[in-house]
């Protein structure tokens, strides 16, 4: 990546000055923690700054699967042809892949490096250079961002990539689904609800779905989720849903087993779907929204939403 002349500038001057990068590393905090008196949110900046964490107020109980890079509530795009690079390094487990750069970090435990961070009182904001999944070590020639805004029990969330590729090898042209965003709340949630019928914002029934295992070759498709939202909740319908205005397709399951918390490997999965072409000098944003609390009354908010355009 190019480093302008101010910051080779100070890069030389802390190095004359004995101060390393580790030592640069270690003034950024490891989370930032938000805290509304509703929701208690934590943002994981030693990974992207990635949702690591949402939960009631003063609740010690996360509703967000953290078992691995891969999970939390994440950005994760796809662009190009599916390559075998294993001799260069790639995942034999994630293999053929695309152009796949996610916020966290990649598949063998290496994470992404937060390049800016804010927070007010209800409002956070942060930057990162993204991993590609797949690959050992290999940071994306991206950058994403992220602003998040607390009211209530819903945040409101809206995410940017901005490319600047110059790989000759994954092409430039091909449509792929796109994950906006990834979304792993615990298994715990097990049920999964939505509302897919002809009527939508009528206050129709929504309706309960079987759970598809990724042990049974991939997540759930659904194809005309015509309120833009999923939700999975426990026995009582308390849980987390996922409304995002621009997709009428999802994808969602659970892999492993019910009723296993945020660090097991176990979970459930939402994610909102649309096609796209991320091209590799695109600049790419979207908005959506993450819901906590009962399934009837985040619907309801869900029709504020769609009603207002704000929250």
């Amino acid at each position: 990546m190019r480093i302008s002349f101010i910051l080779s500038v100070l890069l030389i001057y802390n190095i004359c000055l004995g101060q390393t990068d580790q030592q640069i590393n270690t003034q950024t905090p490891k989370e930032l923690v938000a805290d509304n008196g509703k929701l208690t949110v934590k943002f994981d900046l030693t990974r992207g700054g990635a949702i690591s964490w949402i939960s009631n107020a003063g609740s010690q109980r996360s509703l967000v699967n953290i078992a691995d890079e891969g999970r939390y509530i994440q950005q994760s795009y796809y662009a190009g042809k599916s390559l075998d690079r294993k001799a260069e390094g790639q995942s034999s487990n994630w293999s053929p892949w695309s152009w796949n750069p996610i916020q966290v970090g990649d598949a063998f435990g290496n994470r992404a490096k937060i390049l800016d961070y804010k927070q007010s009182k209800d409002s956070l904001y942060v930057k990162c250079i993204p991993m590609q999944w797949d690959m050992n070590n290999r940071p994306a020639e991206a950058e994403m961002e992220q602003w998040t805004f607390l009211n209530g029990n819903i945040l409101t969330i809206r995410n940017k990539l901005i490319c600047h590729r110059t790989d000759q090898i994954y092409g430039d042209s091909l449509m792929r689904n796109q994950e906006l965003p990834a979304v792993y709340p615990i298994s715990a949630l097990k049920n999964l609800f939505t509302y897919e019928g002809n009527a939508p914002f009528t206050n129709e029934p929504y309706k309960k779905l079987d759970v598809k295992n990724l042990a049974s070759g991939f997540w759930g498709r659904y194809k005309e989720i015509s309120e833009n939202w999923m939700a999975f909740v426990d026995d009582t319908e308390f849980g987390m849903l996922v409304y995002n205005p621009q997709c009428t397709m999802f994808l969602a399951g659970m892999a492993g087993d019910p009723d296993k918390e945020a660090l097991s490997t176990s979970t459930s999965y939402i994610a909102p779907i649309k096609d796209a072409i991320i091209g590799k000098n695109a600049v790419y944003e979207y908005e959506y929204y993450v819901l906590i609390g009962s399934l009837r009354e985040m619907r309801k908010q869900v029709y504020g939403i769609k009603k207002t355009g704000t929250h």
